[in-house]
């Protein structure tokens, strides 16, 4: 290529001489980044300090070299990011740089209308082909709308860069200058969180990532960290922005083989990649990976194609209100909008479509709690109450889609850190956005028991996931007991009661002490949302070898064997907590009650007692 375009290699020196002042020079993402001119660019301004003066460097972020935000060059440089990366996060809130707020999807359409023009491009490629072209390798994203649209293009020519398949391929036609230089590309590894909590969060995460599904993982440590507890899952597809360590894993594992997806089937679609060596070496001249332009990755419209599009992102903090800032703290700025929200928005447009929004309920010295009473004053929200469906903690499980604000603070504070749940209570009813009288078990009294969570079939194959009560479930057993017939009512009561307020309901049945009581659901899961079928329920009275226990299935439910699975658990449960009976006062005509002890061959007593069979259940 030397021999047959001369005029395109030259010195650093010769090449960055025709920058003018004022020039915006683009500059590739992230691990594309050209650091070998990008250090040559300092250097050349450093020994000619008065070659120009304040140029614009624009870039989405940065992991590798920054020299143009050394003070020295404060009057030559001035940095434009479309993403705060933690080498400019300083210079940015200290106003020596700035942040342009944008949707990434939007950035290659500001290059291309010129209402950000480029005058200079630094991009990283692969070496050229016989047919004269080379790739864009790790970053195509918005490098690629930089390159057709800047005066001045320079490519710095690396072996090291993958040659990656899609939309990467530029003509040397289309360079001014190349200058050849091999160096390592920048790898990625996310800070590692604690294995226990990165399982945790996996665990429910993979609750509700379905076989088949296509996924978007974004930037993050917990997105990425969560992958591996996803490998038992089969024939998902990917479109994202980012492609990492994480999503390759799975690729190998044979987890991911794009076989379902309804747009671009048999290959992963990513726009960059951000990761270890082992990972540019696997998408290396791999047909089964295309990189696409983050304009078309990133559309709503174009996510939205996907059947059973599942978005997973994370997120700096989020209010009781649903309300989430992955952008700043406070007045911070943090990161940036990203190509968060279009993925959010665009999954859930997509038929049976969702999103996950994955964090670790505290910052990592669990000084503070990632959910909050309010975003701090000056956030960015990036996502609003209206966007999320899903929001997992190592806690569990909260889903907002359709949820008033009452609901929602409630499922919030359930999958909070146990020790800022107190405060979460206080602050919301100062708020007004719980009920004023909400009550609350601390420490081991209100700890939920997910030890006790269990999945059951039927023998008449119905199936039931089978856990306690938490303090955000009101809402569905006022449901299932309104749902209840008048007998079945009256068995359980003694009465019709057709109120039941929440004053009632929190004292009863959802705020419980677990070390005192159990209150056991039946639960049928459909997509969104939880039925209660069946609840089992038992008090330890003054003798605490011995409680008061309770069993009712839904009317519509009935016949399903619920109430045998619910009862034969209940006794597991009361047997590890060192119960030895079970007592019960029942109607006379409630015939099923001794059919369901009987069928699961316990032993009892009974005796009438003012009109009632008291009965005594022995457990062995």
């Amino acid at each position: 290529m030397r021999q047959q375009y001369p005029e395109k290699f030259a010195e650093t020196r010769n090449i960055f001489c025709k920058i003018r002042a004022g020039d915006r020079i683009f500059i590739s993402t992230g691990c594309g980044e050209p650091q070998h001119l990008v250090h040559k660019l300092a250097e050349y301004v450093e020994s000619n300090p008065k070659a120009f003066f304040d140029t614009e460097i624009l870039h989405v972020w940065t992991l590798g070299v920054a020299p143009y935000n050394d003070e020295k060059l404060k009057h030559n440089f001035r940095q434009n990011s479309f993403f705060i990366s933690h080498n400019t996060r300083k210079a940015v809130n200290e106003g020596q740089a700035d942040y342009t707020p944008i949707f990434l999807s939007e950035v290659s359409n500001l290059f291309r209308r010129r209402q950000v023009s480029i005058d200079v491009a630094l991009v990283q490629v692969s070496p050229f082909d016989k047919h004269g072209f080379c790739s864009l390798g790790v970053s195509l994203d918005i490098t690629r709308a930089a390159v057709e649209n800047a005066d001045l293009v320079i490519g710095q020519v690396n072996s090291h860069m993958p040659r990656v398949h899609g939309d990467t391929f530029i003509h040397i036609s289309e360079f001014d200058y190349l200058v050849p230089f091999d160096e390592q590309i920048l790898e990625y590894r996310p800070p590692q969180l604690d294995p226990e909590t990165v399982a945790k969060i996996g665990h429910y995460v993979a609750q509700i990532v379905e076989d088949g599904d296509t996924i978007q993982v974004g930037y993050g440590t917990v997105p990425n960290s969560i992958l591996s507890c996803l490998k038992d899952k089969k024939h998902l597809g990917v479109h994202t922005e980012l492609l990492g360590d994480g999503l390759i894993e799975l690729i190998k594992m044979g987890v991911i083989d794009n076989s379902m997806k309804e747009k671009n089937r048999s290959k992963l679609i990513a726009s960059f990649c951000m990761g270890s060596r082992e990972t540019y070496d696997y998408i290396n001249d791999n047909p089964a990976i295309a990189f696409k332009e983050i304009d078309y990755t990133n559309s709503p419209l174009v996510i939205a194609e996907h059947d059973h599009m599942t978005a997973i992102n994370s997120s700096l903090e989020i209010d009781l209100s649903g309300q989430a800032s992955s952008e700043s703290l406070g007045s911070t700025f943090y990161s940036g909008i990203g190509g968060q929200a279009n993925f959010m928005r665009g999954s859930v447009l997509a038929r049976f479509g969702k999103n996950i929004l994955a964090m670790q309920s505290t910052t990592r010295d669990d000084a503070a709690s990632r959910i909050v009473p309010a975003l701090k004053e000056g956030a960015g929200v990036t996502l609003t109450r209206g966007d999320l469906y899903y929001v997992v903690t190592e806690y569990g499980i909260a889903y907002l889609h359709g949820k008033n604000i009452r609901e929602r603070a409630m499922s919030l504070i359930a999958i909070a850190h146990p020790k800022f749940r107190p405060w979460l209570i206080e602050e919301a009813k100062k708020r007004n956005l719980i009920y004023k009288d909400q009550a609350f078990f601390p420490g081991e009294q209100g700890e939920y028991p997910e030890h006790l969570e269990a999945h059951r079939t039927t023998k008449q194959n119905f199936s039931l996931f089978l856990r306690p009560v938490k303090i955000s479930d009101e809402p569905l057993i006022k449901d299932f007991y309104y749902a209840l017939s008048d007998k079945s009512m009256y068995q359980r009561f003694l009465s019709v009661r057709r109120h039941l307020p929440h004053s009632v309901l929190q004292k009863h049945f959802v705020v419980i002490d677990y070390t005192r009581e159990m209150v056991i659901l039946a639960v049928e899961k459909n997509p969104g949302q939880e039925v209660i079928t069946g609840i089992a329920q038992y008090y330890i009275g003054e003798n605490s070898l011995s409680a008061e226990i309770s069993i009712v299935v839904r009317d519509d439910y009935q016949g399903r064997g619920i109430g045998s699975e619910l009862l034969s658990y209940l006794v597991m449960v009361a047997k590890n907590q060192g119960l030895h009976t079970f007592t019960a006062d029942i109607l006379p005509d409630n015939i099923a009650v001794f059919r369901l002890i009987d069928k699961l061959g316990l032993e009892y007593e009974r005796k009438w007692q003012d009109g009632l069979i008291h009965i005594v259940i022995y457990l062995k």
